[in-house]
């Protein structure tokens, strides 16, 4: 998906590097709202709540923050448990798409240095 430059090669210069980086952010918003419009129809659907309840709802579970409204269906608290891990998974998995860049140019660099010595 992404391609990155060989340790042999020298360091991408300062603008593609921060189009690089707009690129990872994009990727990631995409999953972000992917997994919010999913959180959302879950809620929505499992647990009856009106569309702006749920949108909230599933923004707070994505975000870490906790949930808004008491559930009151079983098919609504399973769904709930079931998108609360999800959510971490995503936030992880999110975080991970954004550092990345950064870190190989960090690493990059090291590693740039080592060979000059």
């Amino acid at each position: 998906m992404f391609r990155y430059e060989h340790r042999s090669q020298p360091l991408l210069p300062r603008r593609l590097f921060f189009l690089r980086v707009g690129r990872h952010v994009l990727v990631a918003l995409g999953v972000m709202l992917l997994f919010l419009l999913l959180g959302t129809l879950g809620y929505h659907w499992l647990a009856g709540l009106p569309l702006l309840d749920a949108l909230l709802n599933a923004a707070m579970i994505l975000s870490g923050m906790g949930p808004v409204d008491a559930l009151t269906t079983d098919a609504g608290k399973l769904f709930a448990t079931a998108y609360a891990l999800v959510s971490g998974l995503v936030f992880a998995f999110t975080t991970g798409i954004i550092i990345s860049p950064m870190l190989h140019r960090a690493f990059h660099r090291l590693h740039m240095k080592d060979t000059e010595q």
